[in-house]
């Protein structure tokens, strides 16, 4: 056997060759760092409720990282009627001011009134399409934040966005009242509309947060009491468990940017029902036997929402009862999306669907 004698000579053009592969290899690596798929240095130190993906309108940037600074803001404790009071205050003050500015901005007008005894606020839009068919709007807080009036751009968006006259229902406030008496006050609006000559095949019944949960118990209350039920239901982001039950209260609990459950929805959940009644289905609609009838249902949200699961799990529900639904999500969007940036490309997909929807479910006389 031949032995090759080693040289520093000839094992030079070796090592050139080696040092030129560690080389490349570091500048491929480099270039791994900047792929989409890398998560960089700065998606490791911004919270998980800022991140904004790169398959989503920018706009939602500042909007996650504005709407995140209060999402651990606690809330008074079920039972303090006086602090909740001092709250639900103050909340209202801040935003009924600019209730005339969003009317002149959706191009509607609207008046406050009453209807069986319940406040109400009346939505118009300047092009009405119909006079005999209305919709029936039942507003978002957690069930212990906003007057209808405080939230009225979302009635004024649907008036705008469907030619409805919309009927936002001022339901009172948990603690002051408990999920008993909200879901009578909004069946009570029900009844005298019927009593006006509106049959429930002339109503959309809308709702969004905890109002979707509401505007689904409701109607599942509606139907055990032998009452006629809406003929569509437009539920946008529904709290529809507020039992914090459900995968995502868990695996998206640092994503969501509007709350957490420990600080503003646990107090909520408890001031508007006790622990005993989460999980009755007028109060956590999930938890309904849909079999019974239950109208054309669209449930409309994000994947970068705490709810996700109520969503899914509700949509189930309906589906697996036979039951005309449509479970509509959006990549990256949050709570409530649609009317936060409407302009949005996500916004008016979702403004397109909600028409489609409506549209076709909403008899003609």
């Amino acid at each position: 056997m031949k032995i090759m004698k080693l040289t520093l000579s000839s094992l030079l053009p070796v090592c050139l060759f080696c040092a030129g592969l560690l080389v490349a290899c570091a500048e491929d690596a480099t270039a791994a760092d900047d792929s989409p798929g890398k998560v960089s240095a700065i998606q490791e130190t911004t919270p998980v409720w800022a991140y904004l993906p790169g398959t989503i309108s920018p706009e939602w940037g500042a909007f996650f990282s504005k709407k995140g600074q209060g999402r651990e803001t606690p809330m008074p404790a079920p039972g303090d009627l006086e602090a909740w009071e001092s709250v639900q205050a103050a909340n209202d003050a801040a935003k009924e001011t600019a209730a005339d500015e969003k009317a002149a901005a959706f191009g509607v007008t609207y008046k406050e009134s009453e209807i069986a005894g319940i406040p109400v606020v009346e939505v118009t839009p300047s092009a009405l399409s119909s006079t005999d068919k209305i919709a029936v709007y039942t507003h978002g807080g957690a069930y212990v934040l906003n007057s209808a009036k405080a939230v009225i751009e979302a009635a004024m968006f649907f008036a705008a966005e469907t030619g409805l006259r919309v009927i936002a229902v001022d339901y009172t406030l948990a603690p002051h009242s408990k999920w008993q008496e909200t879901t009578d006050e909004v069946s009570s609006v029900f009844k005298s509309l019927a009593e006006r000559g509106f049959t429930g095949d002339d109503i959309v019944l809308y709702g969004d947060s905890a109002g979707g949960g509401l505007a689904a118990g409701v109607t599942l209350k509606m139907r055990d009491l032998g009452m006629e039920m809406p003929a569509v239901l437009v539920l946008w982001s529904p709290w529809a468990d507020i039992s914090e039950t459900g995968d995502t209260y868990v695996t998206l609990r640092d994503a969501e940017p509007y709350y957490t459950y420990e600080h503003v929805l646990g107090p909520a959940a408890l001031a508007y029902a006790d622990a005993k009644d989460h999980k009755n289905s007028y109060v956590s609609p999930v938890y309904g036997d849909f079999t019974q009838g239950f109208p054309p249902t669209l449930i409309q949200g994000g994947t970068k929402e705490l709810f996700l699961s109520n969503f899914v799990r509700l949509y189930q529900a309906l589906d697996q009862a036979g039951q005309t639904v449509k479970l509509d999500i959006y990549e990256g969007m949050p709570h409530v999306f649609v009317p936060s940036l409407p302009e949005t490309a996500e916004s008016q997909a979702a403004i397109a669907r909600l028409r489609d929807w409506v549209s076709e479910h909403l008899p003609e006389r």
